[in-house]
């Protein structure tokens, strides 16, 4: 073979032995060195073209050592690993258990599982060390069909006495999910080392079955095995993931009474477990005691505070980091995405890239969700770019937050696109479009690929209900919503939950049925709570059911006292009946509680920029020209017939008043800078936190008629496009 690269490090070359015996051996061990030590594949093809020309192409340990290099390369050099391999004539079981081991180790551990079935066609002999390395790839694609098969190989051939087969199999099942055929392997086990319990006990974390990892902590204790620091990691873990605070602490004084030191994992594992457990004080003082902080624990920190939304106290601690790596990077990134602050969190993402710090699939999803949430369209696409640049457009998860991103950013045609070109769907995928369809007001579509997804044999899951149904109640589609809810029911026996009758009593609420609603909030098997009084309580307000809508409201301030929402409605539906006083006893209960209503907010982007506006906002650096703007399209309209609908302007005070607090709403004023900034025939993308009010609905209406632009509003519910004064949502929203 000619060597058709150049190498990356020089080959050394020896002159001829006398003895030509001892000028073999030195020859061979001088290239068993050298494939030690390659770096590339182009070295290790020049050295295979040495072997070749030495005369030394049937010596098996070279071309399997060849073969190994190979494999941990990298993942596009494994199809030459596996040709050079198949140069071995009929290897013997150790040789073949050696590639197998590097294989399951490899970047393409399915590659041991294919290898195998051939060698087996070829009448390769097994032993119990070949079973570890099969095992060990079945667990890193978890191909449970395939590990299944091979644990009953080893049945058959009576190796599953064996304590690394064993191992090996819990590993396994463990791996794809069958915690109970797991826990059936290591209840059959007479020997069970440190190892084993581990992987058990992870097993059960990876479940959610946080109780079971807890109780099996306990009996290793009895049992007189000693866990290790990787164990108490997984525990605590457990004990933070199912917020029981007094277990974290009792494993915080066994690792203090066994003066075991605390290393960075450990201490981190507690930190993390006490901050899930919402106690920061414990994790800061833990903090505060080490003499010295690194990367790994000041991480913890980090992530810790950011799980509690307290973003200033973690970025105090990750400004603090010297020597930050990427899971500080992402856990850092993902608390802004997490805590409301998609803008922070795509500012340090761009400052990661200018740093050259490559990011991972973790750091990825945080900014694909932090953009999702800011909904700005040109940073998607800017983020998308991103994506495959860095290879990641192949992963499912990326591919399906990337739907659900461009939904929220009002882009119904990228959703579209990123979903038709994806090789590989699950659940999740179709949810994602599903709801996509939803939340733009395409209920026909969403309904269409429901049923298009049951065609092709994918199982909806209870999110999938909430999705659809969720998208026939924005419609009014009152029958096909319940056809869609008995079906989840009789044929997938889904249990509905509070989000399923919440979407039923939207459903009727808003197609003006408030008695089915209240019927079927009366005979659900659950005790109702804030979704589904909220959603009856949304519905009397719409269609100006005072009665019942003070019920509701009143219930759901049972349920939770603080909540604005049920305040501001309440607060609503008595100055519609012009009970005044009731409207100040609710104002100052509100005070007095110190429940505040959200303020509107609209956020514009604008060249890369975002501009955010609050009603009867003036902080603007043009608001003097946003405000004439405004004055001009009021002007505009009222030619046209125009008259503000001061509806919703629910306090005592005149006309004249309502006709601007209605005016100045955010989402107004942002409309008018993006007239005065946005080129002709682009279209306007606004983004609301609370839901759009009647006079703003028809305002926006009136102006992509008269100023013939397209206008796309996403509200806190759903997104509005509005286009020759005409909306997508035909005005039931």
């Amino acid at each position: 073979m000619a060597a058709t690269a150049t190498m990356t490090q020089p080959i050394t070359t020896f002159p001829p032995h006398p003895n030509p015996t001892i000028h073999h051996h030195n020859r061979h061990s001088h290239l068993l060195s050298a494939l030690s030590s390659a770096t590339s594949i182009s070295h290790l093809k020049q050295l295979h073209a040495q072997i070749l020309r030495s005369g030394l192409d049937r010596s098996t340990s070279l071309l399997l050592k060849l073969a190994v290099s190979s494999c941990a390369l990298s993942r596009s050099s494994l199809p030459y690993a596996l040709s050079v391999f198949a140069q071995i004539p009929r290897p013997q079981t150790r040789i073949s258990n050696s590639f197998l081991r590097e294989l399951s180790r490899s970047s393409e551990p399915e590659s041991a599982l294919f290898l195998f079935e051939k060698l087996l066609k070829e009448g390769l002999r097994v032993d119990r060390f070949s079973f570890p390395a099969l095992l060990k790839a079945s667990s890193r694609v978890q191909a449970l069909m395939e590990g299944m098969e091979i644990h009953g190989l080893g049945v058959k051939l009576g190796f599953d006495s064996d304590p690394f087969v064993q191992t090996a199999v819990v590993r396994m099942y463990a791996a794809c999910g069958r915690i109970s055929d797991a826990r059936m392997m290591f209840e059959k086990m007479s020997h069970r080392d440190v190892v084993t319990w581990s992987i058990m006990i992870d097993g059960y974390s990876q479940s959610g079955l946080f109780d079971d990892v807890l109780m099996l902590f306990e009996e290793m204790k009895r049992s007189d095995v000693e866990p290790d620091e990787m164990i108490l990691s997984t525990v605590l873990s457990a004990c933070g993931r199912a917020g029981n605070l007094n277990c974290g602490k009792a494993i915080h004084e066994l690792i203090t009474e066994k003066d075991m030191v605390l290393d960075s994992h450990l201490v981190s594992a507690l930190i993390t477990m006490y901050s899930s457990c919402g106690s920061m004080e414990l994790a800061q003082d833990l903090y505060d005691q080490l003499s010295s902080k690194n990367v790994v624990v000041s991480t913890a920190m980090v992530s810790g505070y950011s799980k509690l939304g307290k973003v200033e106290a973690a970025r105090l601690i990750f400004d603090q980091i010297d020597e930050k790596d990427l899971v500080c990077w992402s856990a850092m990134i993902s608390g802004y995405a997490e805590s409301e602050h998609p803008q922070e969190a795509l500012d340090l993402f761009n400052e990661m890239q200018v740093l050259g710090i490559k990011p991972d699939h973790i750091t990825m999803l945080s900014v694909v969700s932090a953009c999702a949430n800011l909904g700005a369209l040109e940073k998607s696409k800017w983020i998308h770019k991103h994506v495959d640049k860095y290879g990641f457009s192949e992963a499912l998860s990326i591919s399906n937050a990337l739907i659900d991103m461009y939904a929220k950013c009002g882009s119904l045609e990228g959703a579209r696109e990123v979903f038709n070109r994806m090789h590989r769907r699950n659940v999740i995928t179709w949810t994602s479009m599903i709801s996509a369809f939803a939340m733009h007001g395409d209920a026909a579509n969403s309904v269409k690929l429901f049923n298009q997804m049951k065609a092709e044999n994918i199982q909806p899951n209870g999110v999938t209900f909430v999705s659809v149904l969720y998208a026939c109640s924005h419609a009014g589609l009152v029958d096909e919503g319940q056809k869609i809810f008995a079906s989840m029911v009789n044929e997938y026996n889904i249990v509905p939950k509070h989000e399923h009758y919440g979407c039923m009593v939207d459903l009727f609420g808003r197609a003006n049925l408030l008695r089915e609603a209240l019927e079927l909030v009366e005979q659900m098997p659950l005790a109702p709570n804030v979704v589904i009084w909220g959603s009856l309580m949304a519905a009397c307000r719409v269609h100006k059911e005072v009665e019942l809508g003070e019920f509701a409201a009143k219930r759901l301030l049972d349920l939770e006292p603080n909540h604005d929402g049920a305040h501001v409605l309440l607060s609503n539906i008595y100055a519609k009946e012009r009970r005044w006083e009731d409207v100040r006893e609710v104002r100052r209960l509100m005070k007095h509680k110190g429940v505040f209503k959200e303020r509107g907010c609209s956020r514009l982007e604008l060249n890369n920029e975002i501009h955010e506006f609050l009603m009867a906002d003036r902080s603007h650096k043009q608001a003097d020209e946003i405000y004439a703007k405004l004055d001009e399209v009021v002007g505009d309209l009222k030619l046209v017939g125009y008259a503000p609908n001061t509806c919703d302007v629910l306090v005592d005070v005149n006309e004249d008043e309502k006709e601007e607090m209605v005016l100045w709403h955010s989402e107004k004023l942002a409309l008018c800078y993006g007239l005065m900034k946005e080129e002709e025939g682009s279209s306007i993308h606004i983004v609301k936190n609370l839901r759009i009010c009647e006079d703003c609905h028809d305002f926006m209406k009136l102006v992509s008629k008269v100023y013939q632009r397209n206008i796309i509003v996403r509200d806190r519910t759903r997104f509005h496009h509005y286009k020759d004064g005409k909306c997508s949502c035909k005005d039931y929203w």
